[in-house]
């Protein structure tokens, strides 16, 4: 793992001016919003209490939406190239295979549903991205100590190796992960639940003709009575859980004399393997109250936290961060009102709720609690082998889907996809200079944009036409595999800077637009 020097702060030297926005943690989900900041032109720094990336694999799985945001900030494509890129899972009960699943989607994408790629190797290329950042500010060994707020600004207490400092900060992103900080400091707790099974998680080197799919089991011969999932990462890593039980001894159980045996018996004597990281954990399913406390603002696991069984966690988070920062910066630019970062709670944390829910169900199906609910359980195993509505009801993890924000008060007219983020299409961008394929979403790239299938568009406002010839002062393309017809039929659509849809109408009222825009900024209207 790289190692980064500790940073020396300005502070020591004397006075410095107030920050405009603090990231604390310097994981993936502080990172994008640092990067996210700098592309809106917004200046901020990051404080973390390490010197390096984060050890052994933890998140593996980035779904489809977060590659989709990490592309707006010109990230994707090489995390893409690196990663193991998977569709297609199969359950097992025992050993007999259940079924196969395909995450294939209708129609051509940009990004797979997913890749596997190691957390280690995710932040390794944002820190890259963040040192080529001017506007970035990344102190590795500076440990919060502290967080005053009244009004503003918000007053943190730093320690690092050269001296102890204070910073002002107007703004304060707390991305510091499951055993916050900032969280403890400001003596916030969590609403949820606590799991007892343990779990082994197991990062394993080996050349194996394994394909590069989702394996889950249910009660193999191999771990009887519970559960296993493998999945393949980049580099000849393999990520292997194993449930454990409810009272297992975790001192015990990473330490290699016991974990080999458990590898072996799943692998089989012929695979020659070894260990680059183990960990033991348990599941939680719980949230914050308020993702808000004044002007620290929570993101990812400092906020929420959630079982691993359906890649929820980083994804969630990056989610998070990616509602976050446009209002952000709005309201940092003076061209929104504070209120507005009222609706970061009332967007994110439905998408919380949704998310802890899917995770408790995945988590009490792999677990089932009582000797009913493992009869009901076996039964539907059972079942699903033949029988197609059965294979709905196994529950080995509902797999991260984008959150669509369907009561926002930022939503203005329009039919049900309001609230939704944006499909991704192949179209034919057009010019005075000729045409070339490009995406929808590599149009939408971080401010209000107009999407016209009608030809009618807003003079002053950034707008994406389809034509069949350039229009001057806007975006034109034209829809030849005639998706976006497909997918919207005709009319203008208004989408924001997140890339989720605000607001549509069947015609050009330019009066409408302009007022569902402000609604978007958090103005009353």
């Amino acid at each position: 793992m790289p190692r980064y020097e500790p940073t020396y702060p300005a502070e020591l030297d004397g006075p410095q001016a107030r920050h405009g926005v603090a990231i604390v943690g310097a994981g993936p989900v502080g990172l994008v919003a640092a990067l996210d900041l700098a592309a809106h032109g917004i200046p901020c720094t990051i404080i973390d209490d390490d010197d390096t990336v984060s050890i052994g694999s933890r998140a593996i799985c980035w779904a489809k939406r977060t590659l989709e945001i990490l592309d707006r900030l010109g990230l994707a494509a090489p995390l893409v190239e690196r990663g193991v890129t998977w569709q297609t899972g199969k359950v097992f009960a025992g050993e007999r295979e259940l079924y196969t699943f395909d995450l294939a989607d209708a129609g051509r994408q940009q990004f797979p549903a997913f890749i596997n790629l190691q957390q280690y190797h995710v932040e390794e290329a944002l820190v890259g991205a963040v040192a080529a950042e001017p506007l970035i500010d990344l102190r590795w060994k500076n440990r919060l100590a502290g967080i005053t707020q009244a009004e503003e600004p918000v007053t943190l207490s730093v320690e690092t190796p050269f001296g102890d400092y204070t910073m002002e900060a107007d703004w304060v992103i707390a991305a510091d992960g499951a055993r916050s900080q900032a969280r403890n400091l400001l003596g916030l707790d969590f609403l949820g639940r606590v799991f007892e099974d343990r779990f082994l998680i197991a990062d394993v080197v080996m050349r194996a003709e394994f394909p590069s799919q989702r394996w889950f089991w249910f009660d193999p011969p191999f771990n009887p009575e519970q559960s296993a999932l493998l999945h393949r990462q980049a580099d000849n890593v393999w990520r292997i859980d194993m449930q454990l039980g409810r009272d297992a001894d975790p001192e015990r159980e990473r330490k290699p004399e016991h974990v080999i045996p458990r590898i072996r018996r799943m692998l089989g004597p012929d695979v020659p393997f070894e260990l680059e990281w183990t960990s033991v954990y348990t599941f939680k399913c719980r949230r914050l109250e308020s993702f808000r406390c004044g002007r620290v603002l929570f993101a990812g696991d400092s906020a929420h936290q959630v079982s691993p069984f359906g890649a929820r966690g980083a994804n969630s988070g990056v989610q998070d961060v990616d509602n976050l920062v446009w209002k952000l910066a709005l309201v940092l630019a003076g061209e929104a009102p504070e209120s507005l970062l009222d609706s970061y709670d009332g967007e994110r944390i439905p998408a919380a709720d949704e998310n802890i829910q899917a995770s408790s169900r995945s988590t009490d199906f792999i677990t089932p609690k009582s000797t009913g609910s493992r009869a009901l359980r076996d039964a539907t195993l059972d079942l699903a082998t033949e029988w197609p509505f059965a294979r709905a009801l196994v529950n080995s993890g509902r797999l991260s889907r984008p959150a669509t924000y369907r009561d926002s008060p930022l939503n203005g007219s329009g039919a049900a996809p309001v609230g939704a983020p944006c499909p991704d299409v192949p179209l034919t961008l057009l010019s005075a200079n000729g045409e070339r394929e490009t995406w929808l979403l590599s149009l939408l790239r971080g401010e209000f944009t107009l999407l016209s299938t009608t030809g009618a568009y807003v003079e002053d406002m950034s707008c994406i036409t389809v034509a069949e010839t350039p229009i001057a002062g806007t975006v034109t393309v034209r829809d030849d595999e005639g998706r976006l017809a497909e997918l919207f039929g005709d009319g203008i659509f208004l989408f924001r800077p997140d890339q989720h849809l605000a607001a549509a109408w069947p015609a050009l009222d330019a009066a409408a637009i302009r007022k569902a825009r402000e609604q978007a900024h958090g103005v009353a209207t």
